[in-house]
């Protein structure tokens, strides 16, 4: 058994790094947030502590992200759900908890309807479905539309952040809050209520889009986007262990 980081050689050529702890089911696979990887505090908290009760684990940085192969303005929605769902398939046995980030809680839904009766569990941080439509201006639509990339102020870096125009096209052609979202295991979403990059509103529209009746959404009234503080993180872990805890098979 080994969590350093290893990595998976794509038949295009993509080497896609990951870490894995093999353990107990379900298996948890965390997907980090747009132009994030899997270095951040929340997946290494979460491996941390699947480690500790050994619990089968999986991190990976997307195609162009962190340290995998490939560029990330070909990265799209499509691209990394055929990626964590070739690195599940390689990798685990059983059944899978999803947890998405940001944008991961996007693509925590396009794997979970891929792994079908795999997917035992969903937990959302500040989950961000369908931002390529709600987060976006009719121009900035337009000019994504017309194949320019538009670029954004970064609050955690000195460079803009880019939305590419492959990224916005597949992203519309993956929308997913107007219409039931036939997944029907036990979800919990957080959301912080001082989010100034997702409405906490989101996390709301998301759970009566789910078609699961098991849905619960933790609103923490000074949570910002990230929900990287140690309470935040705290929290995070109480949920999935209490997911894990009432009844999700194993």
């Amino acid at each position: 058994m080994t969590d350093s980081t290893q990595f998976q050689s794509l038949p295009d050529g993509r080497r896609i790094a990951y870490r894995h702890n093999r353990g107990k089911g379900p298996a948890l696979v965390f997907l980090p947030g747009y132009m994030s990887d899997m270095a951040g505090s929340k997946a290494t908290a979460l491996f941390d502590w699947a480690k500790a009760q050994g619990r089968g684990c999986l991190l990976l940085d997307y195609s162009g992200c962190g340290e995998s192969s490939g560029s990330f303005a070909e990265g799209t929605l499509s691209r990394w759900r055929d990626e964590v769902v070739g690195l599940i398939d390689a990798l685990i046995e059983g059944p899978v908890i999803v947890i998405g980030s940001s944008m991961g809680g996007w693509l925590m839904l396009l794997v979970g309807k891929a792994l079908g009766a795999r997917l035992a569990g969903l937990v959302g941080i500040a989950a961000a479905p369908d931002f390529t439509q709600w987060g976006r201006s009719a121009q900035d639509r337009a000019r994504l539309e017309a194949g320019e990339t538009v670029f954004d102020p970064n609050p955690y870096g000195p460079e803009p952040t880019p939305l590419h125009p492959g990224f916005f096209t597949d992203g519309q052609a993956n929308l997913l809050l107007e219409r039931v979202i036939a997944l029907d295991c036990p979800t919990r979403l957080i959301h912080g209520q001082r989010d100034s990059d997702v409405p906490s509103e989101i996390s709301l529209r998301l759970a009566k889009a789910l078609r699961s009746d098991d849905i619960q959404v933790t609103l923490v009234k000074d949570g910002d986007h990230r929900l990287s503080r140690d309470s935040d993180i705290a929290l995070l872990l109480r949920q999935v262990e209490t997911l894990i805890a009432e009844g999700t098979p194993s």
